[in-house]
């Protein structure tokens, strides 16, 4: 065998035994410190606030009624935004992710490697998802929660920290873009990653309104792991 193969070739192996060793680190922090609990800031807190965690599988949004006496997300993210204009539903998903991912791919069939990749390695931009819903049913992927005022204060806060404003104060629509309608998408803050998922993004609302939570978390199950889901 050729000295210059040989040389190629152990490249290639080292190469993949380093990447198969970046895997495995990444999976197993993944899972042992999504298993290591945040524990609910106030256990006995009032439960004021009707607000969910919800997962789709893969996703998980923040869920919280439209209107209460503290706020009117429709006075923010106005239903004219949606393509139903549906003024009758009563509560709001709130997810976070890669704006690109968000667009292009409105089902796995239309994922395609380059968005996956600009969307792990810090490449892109990030978005709001904001889906309205009519009710919501507590079931494995629906997890009630009932925050207090205060803690739901603090959720609002954490919300619209997320998004990107224009000159004046308002959040950046996304026109044209929606999976159905009563959904739609705008501007938001920070960079998606590996490390800084969509369900890192729930994990740090969780965190942020005093609720149970893990550590740290790129994925859904650790969360629902948190609700014994």
């Amino acid at each position: 065998m050729p000295l210059t193969f040989r040389k190629v070739l152990k490249g290639i192996t080292y190469t993949a035994v380093g990447i198969g060793g970046v895997l495995a680190t990444y999976v197993a922090s993944a899972f042992v410190l999504s298993r290591i609990p945040v524990a609910k800031a106030q256990p006995n807190a009032s439960p004021d606030v009707p607000v969910y965690l919800h997962s789709n599988g893969v996703h998980t949004d923040i869920v919280v009624p439209v209107r209460t006496e503290q706020m009117d997300w429709s006075q923010q993210l106005p239903y004219s935004n949606i393509p139903s204009g549906d003024t009758t539903l009563r509560y709001i998903a709130f997810g976070w992710g890669d704006k690109g991912f968000y667009l292009d791919t409105p089902t796995w069939a239309d994922l395609k490697f380059s968005t996956a990749f600009v969307a792990a390695f810090w490449l892109g931009s990030s978005a709001v998802h904001a889906t309205y819903l009519r009710q919501l049913t507590p079931g494995p992927d629906t997890v009630p929660l009932h925050l207090s005022r205060d803690e739901y204060a603090r959720l609002i806060a954490y919300i619209q920290q997320s998004f990107k404003y224009d000159a004046a104060g308002r959040v950046q629509h996304i026109r044209g873009h929606s999976y159905g309608p009563d959904d739609a998408f705008y501007e938001a803050k920070r960079v998606y990653s590996f490390l800084y998922t969509c369900n890192t993004w729930t994990n740090n609302a969780l965190k942020a309104s005093g609720q149970k939570a893990c550590l740290w978390t790129p994925y859904d199950g650790g969360l629902l792991h948190q609700y014994g889901r």
